[in-house]
This record gives C-alpha cells, structure tokens and sequence, in this order.
C-alpha cells in the first residue's frame, strides 16, 4: 500500500461509522463517482463554511451521479449535531483513530496538531482523478471538485 494515495491509484477499502453510527463500507460506493473530503474539525469556521458549500452545491453533484462523503476524527455523535445544525445533506464518517487518513496520506499540518483538508476526487471504478489540499482555502474545494467532476 503507498504511503500516500496519488491520482490513477485506486482508493484503499475502508468501512467507518456515519452521523448515524451505521457502518460504511467505500467498497459499496464504488460505481458511481465520489467526492471524498477530509477535513480538520466539525463546527470550526473553515469546516463549517466547506461543508455547507458543499451542502448548497449538492444537487449539481446528484446531477452528475456523484456522492459526496466528508470523513474527521470527530465522533459520530459530534458529526450528527454538525449535520442537523447546518443541515449537511451528505454523508459524514467518522475516522476517530485517523487510520483512513493515514491510508490515503493525507497530511497534516500547523506541527502536526491539526488534520489536513484534502478533497479526492474518484471516478465509478475507485480510481482517484484529482486531489485538491489547501487547508485555508475551504470553499475552493467545492469549486474543485465541481469543476472535476463535470469532466468525468
């Protein structure tokens, strides 16, 4: 397994719990595109403004057959009140030991205290087609992978 997840590799399987605490495994998401993001904390000013962009640009990804998951170390329970006060209309999966961050390698930045933001965009058969990471720039994520996914 490489130590960091490149474009035209295929993504590593995984199954972590939802906003829900319902088990997902990546392996029944394949065939359809995927938008995976990571991102560093629920309700954080960054994070807030990345996912409620991409929960305002939803139905244009759902046009294009994409699913949009966003994956932090937060818990489930932590997930669920972000999703219900923002009305976040996608999947969220909580990587509390950080073991699928560290599968797709993504880094980690401000001395390796915080979690980084990097959106993977992955085509129906799993194989990753761009990867955007810009900690400080949330929203651009969603213009990213708008922009890819359109492509595909």
């Amino acid at each position: 397994m490489p130590e960091k997840i490149n474009i035209g590799d295929t993504i590593p399987t995984f199954s972590l719990p939802d906003q829900h605490g319902k088990e997902v495994a990546i392996a029944s998401k394949i065939g359809r595109p995927l938008v995976i993001y990571f991102y560093p904390k629920d309700d954080t000013p960054g994070c807030t403004k990345e996912a409620c962009s991409f929960r305002d640009q939803y139905d244009v990804f759902a046009e294009h057959g994409a699913e949009v998951i966003g994956i932090s170390s937060d818990s489930p329970q932590s997930h669920l009140a972000f999703a219900k006060k923002y009305n976040l209309n996608f999947t969220l999966l909580s990587d509390e030991k950080g073991k699928v961050e560290k599968l797709f390698g993504v880094p980690r930045s401000v001395l390796g205290l915080i979690s980084g933001r990097v959106t993977y965009i992955v085509d129906k058969e799993g194989v990753v087609r761009h990867i955007f990471n810009s900690l400080f720039n949330a929203e651009k994520h969603v213009e990213e992978a708008l922009r890819v996914i359109r492509s595909l």
